[in-house]
C-alpha cells in the first residue's frame, strides 16, 4: 500500500511557518514543482560555521521518512552546499530548496538528521 504524500509546496509552507514561530529566518531559495518536487533544506549557520544540506530519505523497512545530511557529517562552506544543490537541481528540475538561517543549526524537520 502506498503512503499518502504531502505536496511539496505544503511541506515548504509549513516549514516556513514553524521557523517563523521560532523567530528563525526561512526562505524559499528555489521553487520547484508545487505537487511532486523533492524538498531539500539548506541550514546556513553563518560564514564562520558553514552549511548543511538535508534531504528526505525513505526507510522502506521501517516505513518512515527521515532527513539525511547529504553534504557529510559536519557543516561545509556555503559555496560547496550551493554547488551540491545545483548538481541535484540539474538531475531534478522540480527540486525545492528551503534555506534556514540559524547559528544553532535548527531545522523544522526534527532535531536529529542522520
Amino acid at each position: 500500500m502506498t503512503e499518502a504524500r504531502l505536496k511539496a509546496q505544503v511541506i515548504v509552507q509549513s516549514a516556513i511557518r514553524r521557523a517563523s514561530m521560532r523567530g528563525i529566518a526561512a526562505t524559499v531559495a528555489r521553487r520547484g514543482d508545487p505537487d511532486a518536487g523533492a524538498v531539500y533544506v539548506k541550514v546556513n549557520r553563518g560564514p564562520e560555521i558553514g552549511c548543511t544540506v538535508l534531504a528526505p530519505t525513505r526507510d522502506y523497512e521501517r516505513e518512515v521518512t527521515f532527513w539525511r545530511r547529504v553534504t557529510g557529517d559536519g557543516p561545509v562552506p556555503e559555496a560547496d552546499a550551493d554547488a551540491f544543490i545545483e548538481r541535484e537541481r540539474r538531475i531534478d528540475p522540480d527540486l525545492w530548496v528551503l534555506e534556514i538561517e540559524d547559528r544553532e543549526g535548527w531545522h523544522p524537520f526534527g532535531e536529529d538528521a542522520e
